[in-house]
């Protein structure tokens, strides 16, 4: 088992005890960072050209320097051949920091850290459930876009959901539309028409979302509470749940999960099995 460690030179693999990232790092201090979490399936990152672009996105907001691709590229495949076990069905994780900082918001002039990790991944249940949460996204943050290590807030309102019975929490944002999940983004069933919130909307441009609206599979558009509340089928998505049924919204419950549900969830496996990086 081996973890990936570039702190302000060259990369190498290191056991996980021997991994070490200054306590002065800002992703430590004030999580000055962005990351990419990529599914595993077989020995295979699932989408990783489209991750990799995403991530040099969220360096780009942050005004971060980009691991050249190349060298990601190796440093991923070097993990997941160290780790055939959780390469079966894994999550990795590739972190981007700005790297030696102050203890404040000003960043430092040294290089940044990188950090490629996998660790052994449960599969989903067949369905899920959500809530609403009792906070906002922010769709006009400086950082709006971006994947960042600033968790912080997701963590409390999953937190919340959690306390609740819930696997996961939706956010509104400001406007008062449907934005995303801490983890995921949403998609309603209106009519037989699938609609999830723009990227206007202060929702992160998930991969999973990203390729359902290239295979035509679903529009973009703004959905008020009422329209997630009054949805015939609710389903979330991730790179590590795919398409993820919702089966329990607040108070509202279905007893299966729906036709047009079941039949993209079944569409979008076969076409990432066919093409695993899309």
């Amino acid at each position: 088992m081996s973890v990936w460690i570039a702190a302000g030179g060259d990369g190498a693999l290191v056991e996980p005890d021997d991994a070490r990232v200054s306590a002065f790092d800002h992703g430590v201090t004030v999580g000055d960072g962005v990351f990419e979490t990529i599914k595993v399936v077989d020995g295979t990152p699932l989408a990783l050209s489209r991750h990799l672009h995403r991530l040099s996105r969220s360096c780009d907001v942050l005004g971060l320097a980009t691991p050249y691709n190349s060298s990601l590229t190796d440093a991923v495949s070097s993990v997941i051949s160290s780790q055939p076990e959780a390469a079966r069905l894994g999550r990795l994780r590739i972190t981007v920091t700005a790297g030696l900082g102050p203890l404040g918001s000003d960043r430092g002039a040294g290089e940044g850290t990188t950090i490629v990790a996998l660790a052994s991944m449960n599969p989903w249940p067949a369905t899920t459930s959500a809530i609403v949460v009792p906070w906002v996204r922010n769709e006009r943050s400086a950082v709006v876009g971006a994947k960042t290590t600033s968790y912080a807030e997701n963590v409390v309102a999953l937190r919340w959901a959690h306390a609740r019975g819930f696997s996961e929490g939706l956010f509104m944002n400001s406007a008062g539309n449907l934005s995303e999940g801490t983890g995921t983004n949403v998609f309603v069933v209106i009519d037989g028409q699938v609609v999830t919130p723009g990227l206007d909307s202060g929702c992160l441009a998930g991969i999973t979302r990203e390729l359902i609206l290239e295979w035509g599979m679903a529009v973009e558009g703004e959905l008020s509470l009422s329209a997630l509340e009054n949805a015939d089928e609710v389903f979330l998505t991730s790179s590590t749940r795919d398409i993820h049924p919702v089966l329990s919204l607040g108070d509202r419950q279905w007893e299966k999960a729906g036709e047009v549900s079941r039949a993209l969830s079944a569409q979008y496996v076969r076409r990432i099995t066919q093409d695993v990086d899309p």
